[in-house]
């Protein structure tokens, strides 16, 4: 047997050598990061779905939907007729979501990431690797968490006033009730609806993160530092913030369409027949409907998220 015989024999499958780089606490960062981040700006997320498919019109099917003037008179609106719980509504697949996709998002991210590295983190793979880790990551988080997605907006969507009014299987009491009913009803498709624009919500992920990445890598240069130096809390929320925000602005369009499909009270022909009622109805104003508030909502979401990630992992290097 020649040598390169020998060596591809010892050779690690694939599988398992990419395997070996998965490290739990990035799940873990994640996790902790995406739960506490939700928790305290879920009502923003709400306000900001209720204005994503509001298309100027007050009823809806046979659905009244609440008008508001702005984001405080909706918070005033949903305090006063729901209480302080209303603004809350939806919040256990918000948790459930946030906490699963970030923790997913940064293992599998990591995973990938380290892989290309060959576990050495002071490899630069630049900006066309870190897109297809970030591309990665976001698929097969979106493959497993989208059904949440789906119950979380229907969830928020569940207007005050006329929550009683909605044919039976329109009316969800709780998040084991919204999957029972979507799937039995609507079939796996209902988990799925969304599906498609999330797939253009990878790319947000990946210019997120590839933004991000190399803001840090730049930076340590800059300062004449190993790539993989640990920075302070003020750098990380800095650049975790700018990403974020770029990252919005770039392709923000697709949530909108992405909740507008998930709505119960609205059928749509596909991504196609969204889109163009929202240009012939509402312009292109209506793609970016609910962006302020959404902004508002995440830029201290990421900063959360990625402070907790990345104090997790400089825990463990000290460790």
């Amino acid at each position: 047997m020649s040598r390169s015989q020998i060596k591809d024999a010892n050779a690690t499958p694939p599988v398992k050598g990419i395997l070996r780089h998965v490290k739990w606490e990035h799940l873990v960062a994640g996790v902790s990061g995406g739960a506490a981040s939700t928790l305290l700006l879920h009502p923003l997320d709400l306000v900001k779905i209720r204005f994503q498919v509001n298309e100027g019109a007050a009823t809806v099917g046979h659905v009244d939907r609440p008008e508001y003037r702005g984001i405080i008179h909706a918070f005033r609106s949903i305090q006063k007729n729901s209480g302080f719980s209303g603004l809350y509504q939806g919040v256990k697949p918000n948790v459930l979501g946030s906490a699963s996709s970030w923790g997913l998002y940064f293992m599998f991210y990591n995973t990938i990431k380290t892989f290309m590295q060959d576990g050495d983190t002071k490899v630069d793979l630049g900006a066309g690797k870190h897109t297809l880790a970030a591309s990665g990551a976001g698929l097969f988080t979106l493959v497993l968490t989208n059904p949440i997605w789906v119950v979380k907006t229907r969830l928020c969507l569940q207007y005050e006033a006329t929550s009683t009014s909605f044919k039976s299987e329109k009316y969800y009491s709780g998040m084991a009730d919204a999957l029972f009913k979507i799937y039995k009803y609507e079939g796996v498709r209902g988990w799925y609806k969304g599906f498609l624009p999330g797939m253009f919500g990878i790319s947000h992920g990946a210019i997120q993160f590839v933004c991000y990445e190399e803001m840090k890598t730049k930076y340590n240069n800059f300062q004449e530092r190993p790539i993989d130096y640990r920075l302070n809390s003020a750098e990380y929320i800095s650049f975790a913030a700018l990403s974020k925000i770029l990252a919005a602005t770039i392709t923000y369009p697709y949530q909108v369409v992405r909740s507008r499909l998930q709505d119960q009270h609205r059928n749509y022909n596909g991504i196609g027949d969204v889109i163009q009622k929202i240009y012939r109805f509402e312009g292109m104003r209506g793609f970016f409907k609910g962006m302020m508030v959404y902004l508002f909502h995440v830029t201290p979401n990421i900063c959360i998220v990625f402070l907790v990630w990345e104090q997790v992992i400089s825990y463990n290097k000290q460790s």
